[in-house]
Formats: structure tokens, C-alpha cells, sequence
């Protein structure tokens, strides 16, 4: 159930279609939302430009970055901007006491940053209501990926599963509906368990090495380096791989590559494959967050002023 937003005070940051149709929906809630890096974007309802981040930083009581958040430099990835935004210190320096920065994942630097600043970051890529919600798109689009690079079904495929987290469940249990052969690879002895309890074959990393040349196709969930070049070694030439951990994957794709095995990193696959419902999965939840953090500082300045704007409209 979505709650109110009136008189707060959103600051909407790059971002890629996803944004597109969670403006939006925030605006309906009666939120005022400044954004920056929209100027390719289609008007967009409830969304009041901003002629730089700085600009709307200091107008927010929230910040909300894109899921994916920023490189390694500080650039926040923004589809529709015409000039790269920069999250640097200066900006920082900008935020008010109490203004949370909302993002989906945050690299070491900023957070870093951040607490040395006093700056609170909430990273919603970790949250189970987000996580679990996204792994459906995640799931739809990585399989896809790996159907439309291949040239057999994937019904009675040998189908493996790296890494049994929020993602890869719903991409195992996805794959045994299709009729799939899964096997599922996990360290944990629970989540072994739980695989055998599905009818899933249940494997430990200690053992791929010995199995994986089984695979027709292999989906990564595991932010480590796992299909290195003693695995890749033993993956048949026609298997695809579809590698959805986040930057830079668990995948030697170089070494892939040269043995000719098509392997793809595939991050951030919600914003691609279906936006508009990873929009409305944000737009669950970020209301909540908001809401809970404003209760946090009940005693604060932003507090006072977003219940004089409320009795205000």
C-alpha cells in the first residue's frame, strides 16, 4: 500500500527508463520532484528540471540515484542527460544534515565518503523487497538472452544455476517450469538442501569444475570472479553463458572469448528488459523508505518544514 508523499521534497537523478515511469508515480503520491539529466527524455509528469545537480541537491529532503549508481569515477549513469553528472565531493559538501541519499548500489568511495561526511546511504539493491521483486524481470531477461544466442531449446537443456541468492532461485525455479534439466550450485549446505527439496540437482562449487562440461547453458549470479580460466577450460565450445552479477561479473570474458564460447554480462537487466515494471517495484517501495527515515528525524528542521508544506498545499 503506497502512502502519501505530500510536501516532500524528491531530487530524481539520472538514471535510465526506469525513471521514466517512476516520476510519475511519485508525483501522484504529492511529491515535488526536481530532476537532473533528463534533457533527451520525453516531458516527463511531476518532473521540474534542474539546471545542475548541485541546484538539486540543495533543494531535496531525499536524493534518489539510479540503481545502478555511479562508476568508478563518480559519473552517475543518466540515459537521457546531455552532459555527464558528476557525484563529487563538492556535491556532497552540498547535502543537508539529515537528507538520505537513496541509491542501489553504492561503490566503496562514496560510502567512505559518505561517512566521513555524516551523509546517511541506503542502498536498495540489497533490500529483499527490492531484490526479490527485480529477480523476475532479471530472470525473464537472462533467459531471453541466452535463448536468442542459441540454437537448441531451452527445454531439456542441461541448465546451470551459479549461486542460489535472491536472483538465482528465481532463475533456477524459472528454468524447471520451461522444462529444463537445473542444476543448482551453491556453498551453503541450506541452500543445497532446498535445491533437492525443488527437484533441482543441488551441486557445491567444489565440484563444478568436475560437472559443468555438462552445461548447454550457464547463468552467473555471483559478483566474483567464478567461471576463471581453469572452469571456462572445461565448458563445452557451444554453451552460452548469461553473466547478470553486477560489474565487472564472475566471468573471464576475455579468455571466453578466445576459446569461443559466447558468454554476455548482462547487469542491471529490470531497467532494460522491462522498465516500467521496475519502476512500479521502486514505486512500492520508496515511499516506505521515505516515509520511515522522515519519522527518524522527527525532531529535526526537514521534518518541521515538510509538515508546513503539507498543511501549506
Amino acid at each position: 500500500m503506497s502512502a502519501s508523499l505530500k510536501g516532500i521534497r524528491l531530487a530524481v537523478i539520472g538514471g535510465d527508463d526506469r525513471e521514466l515511469f517512476l516520476i510519475p508515480e511519485l508525483e501522484k503520491l504529492g511529491a515535488y520532484i526536481v530532476g537532473v539529466g533528463f534533457e533527451k527524455a520525453a516531458p516527463i509528469n511531476g518532473l521540474n528540471h534542474a539546471s545542475s545537480l548541485i541546484e538539486a541537491v540543495k533543494q531535496a529532503d531525499v536524493l534518489l540515484f539510479p540503481m545502478y549508481g555511479t562508476d568508478e569515477r563518480g559519473v552517475i549513469k543518466a540515459k537521457y542527460a546531455n552532459y555527464p553528472i558528476v557525484l563529487d565531493r563538492e556535491v556532497l559538501q552540498a547535502i543537508s544534515p539529515h537528507v538520505p541519499l537513496i541509491i542501489g548500489w553504492a561503490r566503496p568511495a562514496l560510502k567512505s565518503a559518505a561517512e566521513m561526511m555524516g551523509i546517511r546511504v541506503i542502498e536498495t539493491a540489497f533490500l529483499d523487497e527490492v531484490a526479490i521483486l527485480n529477480s523476475i524481470p532479471s530472470a525473464e531477461g537472462a533467459i531471453s538472452m541466452a535463448m536468442d544466442s542459441s540454437v537448441i531449446t531451452i527445454h531439456g537443456s542441461q541448465s546451470f544455476v551459479l549461486g542460489l541468492g535472491r536472483n538465482g532461485w528465481t532463475i533456477a525455479r524459472t528454468l524447471k517450469g520451461m522444462g529444463a534439466q537445473v542444476t543448482g550450485v551453491a556453498r551453503k549446505p541450506a541452500d543445497i538442501a532446498r535445491a533437492t527439496e525443488m527437484g533441482i540437482n543441488a551441486l557445491h562449487f567444489s565440484d563444478l569444475e568436475k560437472e559443468i562440461g555438462r552445461a548447454d547453458f550457464i547463468f552467473n549470479t555471483v559478483p566474483q570472479l567464478i567461471l576463471d580460466k581453469v572452469l571456462l577450460e572445461q565448458v563445452s565450445k557451444d554453451a552460452v553463458i548469461v553473466d547478470i552479477a553486477s560489474i565487472p561479473g564472475g566471468t573471464d570474458f576475455e579468455y571466453a572469448q578466445l576459446l569461443g564460447i559466447k558468454a554476455m554480462l548482462a547487469p542491471g537487466l529490470p531497467g532494460i528488459v522491462a522498465p516500467k515494471s521496475a519502476a512500479k517495484i521502486l514505486a512500492q517501495v520508496y515511499p516506505q523508505l521515505i516515509l520511515r527515515h522522515l519519522n527518524t528525524i522527527m525532531n529535526t528542521s526537514i521534518r518541521l518544514e515538510v509538515e508546513v508544506r503539507r498543511n501549506e498545499i
